[in-house]
């Protein structure tokens, strides 16, 4: 008998791990400059302001920047900087020469996921959030980059201060390993090179339990101080760390953030189905038929394994498509995303094929029960999507499920479904009404429906 793996158990949270509320506390805390800044460029520089007028854009200008810096008493540079650190916590999103809040600001003050949520953008844009040295190659810096996560889950093991030189040893190692990947380091070709799991996959092991290190060149350990230095003092700045006295030690948010991208890792490495290295529409595809609960693992496997906003926009592309019952999936995948989609999904509303998807997402995503969601559509709207739940069913359900969504129309007469299905004008209406008509026992009814087709067909 074929046996499924053993799935590989989530991280558990840290001991001593803040609850969430408090956790969300001390990310507002760290953000409060962003977000204050983020706030007064919504209200100064927004559609039809006078700053947005007088700077010709709505970004930030010098000259918005000293008038930011004359409302809030604060100097041009902190301004920038808060700017600049709003940006990447998703506070502000600049679109060409615009710019405007983001969905985390305006649920700042209400939903502790969203602030959550853009603490860890922040955390993953470290790289970017403190200037890197100039006079360092490049590839040197994408490397230390590269290294980090694991630098990063051992300062988590350790759960306390960490020598300096002990974290410059393991970045050397790693960094080794790393060039060794790509043969770039000479190796014995009768042993190969050392085995080197997925960056980050797994925690970092104890540098002492490890092989000792040949002597490095002084000029490897020249060229890593300095960026482990500034990968430090980079990460200290957005608050995942504290640095200083030769030693560094997680924060409680910093610790929280990597036990969050470890248990990422192991949620993507245990999709059900298979499905997280495919494009969204193979993957709905494959979630099909499965229950819903086990289609929700999927999906959630399945993003866990990409970046959020990609994942968003390949879900409605999937759900741009002629295949209605991917439509519906995409849907689901998106309540799973949650409020990351939001922008996304009203981007979507003026859309005829999306519209009651969209509208009927946007209801649940603002607390309305998911049983009295379909009130916000219109009837036209809930014809619409009848029709196309129809031919979801048509094209991949069997007979009897066709027959049992006739009787979840809103209509109180089969007559009146039709008239108004006839009206909505959806490009699949002759090929559902041909399908319902095969498929319903009642020949009278059938007739009535096969006649419908008909005169959608002939233009009558």
């Amino acid at each position: 008998m074929n046996q499924r793996p053993a799935r590989r158990p989530a991280p558990r949270p840290p001991e001593g791990t803040p609850a969430p509320a408090e956790l969300a506390r001390m990310a507002r805390s760290g953000l409060a400059g962003a977000a204050r800044v983020a706030h007064w460029a919504d209200a100064a520089l927004g559609p039809g302001s006078d700053g947005a007028t007088g700077d010709g854009k709505a970004t930030l200008s010098d000259a918005s920047a000293e008038r930011a810096s004359e409302d809030l008493g604060l100097t041009v540079a902190q301004v920038r900087a808060d700017w600049d650190t709003a940006r990447l916590a998703g506070l502000v999103e600049v679109h060409g020469d615009s710019a405007r809040p983001g969905w985390r600001l305006r649920a700042w003050d209400r939903d502790d996921s969203a602030v959550l949520r853009g603490w860890v953008a922040l955390f993953d844009a470290w790289s970017l959030a403190h200037p890197e040295p100039t006079d360092v190659e490049p590839a040197a810096v994408a490397e230390v980059v590269s290294a980090m996560p694991q630098v990063l889950s051992f300062l988590q093991l350790s759960a306390g201060p960490v020598p300096v030189e002990q974290l410059l040893d393991l970045l050397r190692q790693r960094v080794t390993e790393l060039r060794t990947e790509r043969c770039e380091v000479t190796y014995d070709t009768e042993t190969g090179p050392g085995s080197a799991g997925p960056l980050a996959a797994v925690p970092a092991a104890d540098p002492a339990d490890r092989a000792p290190a040949e002597d490095p060149a002084p000029a490897e350990d020249a060229e890593l101080a300095p960026l482990l230095d500034w990968s430090l003092s980079a990460l200290g700045s957005v608050g995942a760390l504290t640095y200083g006295a030769g030693q560094a030690t997680l924060t409680p948010l910093g610790n929280w953030a990597v036990w969050v991208k470890l248990e990422q890792i192991c949620v993507a490495a245990q999709s059900p189905a298979g499905n997280i290295e495919v494009a969204a529409e193979e993957m709905l595809r494959g979630c099909a038929q499965l229950r819903p609960n086990a289609a929700r693992a999927e999906y959630r496997a399945w993003l866990a394994a990409r970046p959020v906003g990609g994942a968003v926009a390949e879900l409605v592309a999937a759900a741009r498509g002629e295949d209605a019952l991917l439509r519906g999936l995409a849907f689901e995948a998106l309540r799973v995303v949650g409020a990351p989609a939001e922008p996304d999904v009203r981007g979507v509303v003026d859309e005829p094929t999306l519209r009651p998807y969209a509208l009927l997402w946007l209801a649940e995503h603002d607390g309305v029960d998911p049983e009295d969601a379909h009130e916000v559509l219109t009837r036209e709207e809930a014809t619409w999507l009848w029709v196309d739940t129809a031919a979801a069913v048509a094209d991949h359900g069997e007979a009897p499920l066709l027959v049992r969504h006739l009787e979840s129309a809103l209509q109180p007469t089969v007559p009146a479904l039709l008239d108004e299905v006839r009206a909505v004008g959806h490009p699949r209406t002759v090929q559902v009404l041909v399908a319902l008509a095969a498929a319903h026992p009642d020949p009278a009814l059938a007739k009535a429906v096969r006649r419908a087709a008909f005169q959608v067909h002939t233009g009558g």
